[in-house]
């Protein structure tokens, strides 16, 4: 597994990285969640791995900041001996909040930029948002369905199959996003989405693993990350527009 080489790399790597931002290097906003952290931890890592044509000083400062903030009381003690970072944002290249009208500014405003990002969102992002959506917005109705009694065989074997159906979908969307390459002034969009694709996958986990066990808690965090990753659906959503924008 990929994880297991990032953990041997960070060992006989240089322990300066950790002086650096850790916010700054998974792109992620000091008041981002635990779920939002980890999904940006997956999604760069896979990015910059090594067997995917990365290097090992990108994953090696991807580690050393997961290490700080994947312990609630690291994080913790950094936040109070950095207090700076409640007033930073992260980097308008890698972060959340990134506006894809900023990045087309920095590609440049020529016409090949402009069809090659059109036609990205056309065959890309279009579709990958209808099959996210079609996963985030019946949960909440299926999970009602299957709260009226979670014992009943019939109602969590439609549940179960509703979970089936959205990994199809999930596995769809990750083909369509390998099928084209991101535009240039794109990049941090597309990580955006793929870091929506993560939560909605390791929701998928923790709801598979309450079917077969009844345990509240798989239950409750998959519940958690399907929030999470409604929210940044919405953000997308509302930031998709100024794509095209003159």
């Amino acid at each position: 597994m990929f994880l297991k080489y990032v953990e041997k790399s960070f060992a006989c790597g240089d322990l300066a990285l950790a002086a650096a931002d850790p916010y700054r290097v998974l792109g992620v906003s000091p008041a981002a969640t635990a779920a939002e952290i980890k999904a940006a931890y997956r999604a760069l890592v896979k990015r910059h791995h090594p067997d995917a044509g990365g290097d090992d000083r990108t994953i090696l400062e991807l580690n050393a900041a997961w290490e700080v903030l994947r312990d609630s009381d690291r994080r913790r003690r950094h936040d109070h001996t950095h207090s700076s970072h409640s007033h930073t944002t992260p980097s308008p290249a890698t972060g959340p909040g990134f506006s894809v009208k900023r990045a087309r500014a920095q590609a440049g405003r020529s016409a090949a930029t402009e069809a090659a990002l059109q036609q990205w969102l056309q065959q890309v992002q279009a579709p990958i948002d209808r099959l996210l959506g079609q996963v985030i917005n019946p949960f909440a109705a299926q999970l009602k369905a299957l709260s009226a009694d979670p014992y009943d065989d019939q109602l969590m074997d439609a549940f179960c199959i509703f979970l089936e159906q959205s990994q199809a979908r999930l596995d769809k969307v990750e083909l369509l996003y390998r099928s084209h390459p991101c535009p240039p002034g794109a990049q941090a969009f597309a990580l955006d989405l793929y870091h929506c694709l993560s939560l909605v996958k390791d929701a998928l986990v923790e709801l598979e693993r309450y079917t077969m066990g009844y345990v509240d808690s798989y239950l409750h965090d998959g519940r958690e990350l399907i929030q999470q990753a409604r929210l940044r659906r919405h953000r997308l959503l509302t930031w998709t527009p100024e794509i095209g924008s003159g």
